[in-house]
């Protein structure tokens, strides 16, 4: 069987891609397992606009009766917002997901693993799975990152979401040789704040100059992702000091349900979004539009 019999893209992306027209992936985890309804449909209609906007074609990635699918309407949008019955699909999960002919959102190892095989080079996301804080003893590691070494996919997002040892997982992308590139910015943010205290490997000020940079990475044979961290927009960037209290108290109440692997990270969110009375799930969508729009500035000049 070829792979056209898996991967469905949509006559939009397929007519951009052929006209050389930028395109951007987008995930649907963030539709699916990272938002209540009806704000996720709401925020993924306003993602595919925003990539609009900026000129480039959005390309919302999913797995729908088994089909890969690269670009969805409407309709398959409410499906992944609405329903209560979407896995959630890693590297590991997507054969299954295929030959089961189910419904699944694609986390960012899924979206980049999809996005390659549409051959895209871009991909906006809000933050990166990472290195869990009790991995030492869990050895609870993102498939992301591990994804980020070997598919050859640039990045987008505000860092890593900061329920996260952010020290650790910069390390272990180090460890992986993969880049990480601050956008007018030299400490690597913290998903709902500007600051981590920590610093990116490398600091550039233009869509053009990433765009090189990507560019050249491939054309000299390095094979795997990159990741370009971007900022919250300053005005939407959380207090550290609250954020970090409120991180503390859900991973408390998720150690104390017994909660974790693929369930943590929606857990966490939602209950930062209930001890920051909503706070958290403004800046979680401001932050993710924002990286829309650099990475269709970025698309334009690849």
């Amino acid at each position: 069987m070829s792979l056209n019999e898996y991967l469905q893209i949509s006559d939009e992306v397929k007519s951009a891609l052929n006209g050389g027209k930028p395109v951007v992936a987008l995930e649907s985890t963030i539709i699916s397992h990272g938002m209540p309804y009806p704000r996720n449909y709401e925020t993924a209609l306003l993602l595919e606009s925003t990539v609009r906007e900026c000129n480039a074609v959005p390309a919302t990635i999913a797995v729908l009766n088994g089909k890969i699918k690269v670009g969805l309407d409407n309709e398959e949008i409410e499906i992944l917002a609405s329903s209560k019955n979407i896995y959630k699909a890693s590297r590991r999960d997507l054969p299954v997901m295929v030959s089961k002919k189910l419904n699944a959102a694609t986390t960012v190892a899924a979206t980049m693993i999809c996005a390659n095989l549409a051959s895209l080079k871009i991909f906006a996301t809000g933050g990166i799975g990472g290195v869990h804080r009790n991995a030492r003893e869990t050895y609870d590691i993102s498939a992301d990152l591990t994804e980020l070494s070997k598919t050859n996919i640039a990045v987008v997002s505000a860092g890593v979401k900061s329920i996260l040892d952010i020290g650790l997982t910069l390390e272990y992308l180090e460890t992986l040789g993969v880049p990480v590139i601050g956008f007018n910015t030299d400490e690597f943010p913290a998903f709902f704040t500007r600051e981590s205290g920590y610093k990116v490997n490398y600091r550039m000020d233009s869509e053009k100059d990433i765009a090189d940079m990507i560019r050249t990475k491939w054309e000299l044979g390095l094979n795997g992702g990159l990741l370009i961290a971007n900022p919250v927009p300053l005005e939407y960037s959380m207090d550290k000091d609250e954020i970090q209290s409120a991180i503390n108290k859900a991973l408390k109440k998720a150690d104390e349900l017994g909660i974790k692997g693929k369930e943590i990270t929606p857990f966490l969110l939602s209950e930062i979004k209930d001890i920051t009375s909503g706070k958290s799930l403004e800046a979680n969508i401001k932050l993710v539009i924002n990286n829309a729009k650099l990475a269709a500035g970025i698309a334009a000049y690849l």
